[in-house]
C-alpha cells in the first residue's frame, strides 16, 4: 500500500460549496475528491505562470472553511517542490501550500 500524506487548506465559504458540487457534476463522489483535487494541481503546475496565480489567488478574502485532502507521498514531494518555487518568487507569501490547493480549486472551476 502506497504512504499517504493528508494536506490541509481554507477556502472561502461560497468557494467550497461550489467546488464540491462541481466534484459531484464532474461525475465524482465526495470520496473522489482527492482525486479531482489531485488532477487540478497537476494542471495547474503544468503551467508556467502558476506561481503569480497562487500570489493572486491569496488576495482573496474570508478563509474560513478548512479541508483536507489526501495524497501520495509521491505527490506531495513535487507539491513541495512548487512550495519552493513559489516562495522563490514570493519570499513573504503565507500559507503557499495551501494557496496552490486553492488556485489550483479555482483553475478547475474556471475551466468546468
Amino acid at each position: 500500500m502506497e504512504a499517504k500524506a493528508k494536506i490541509t487548506f481554507v477556502l472561502p465559504d461560497v468557494l467550497q460549496q461550489e467546488f464540491r458540487e462541481q466534484i459531484i457534476k464532474d461525475g465524482y463522489d465526495m470520496r473522489g475528491k482527492s482525486r479531482w483535487i489531485k488532477e487540478g494541481i497537476e494542471s495547474l503546475l503544468s503551467m508556467r505562470n502558476y506561481p503569480e496565480l497562487v500570489n493572486l489567488s491569496n488576495e482573496m478574502k474570508g478563509f474560513e472553511k478548512v479541508d483536507y485532502v489526501v495524497i501520495t507521498r509521491e505527490f506531495k514531494k513535487c507539491l513541495d517542490n512548487a512550495v519552493i518555487e513559489v516562495r522563490k518568487m514570493y519570499p513573504a507569501l503565507e500559507g503557499v501550500q495551501s494557496g496552490i490547493v486553492r488556485t489550483a480549486i479555482i483553475q478547475r472551476l474556471l475551466r468546468s
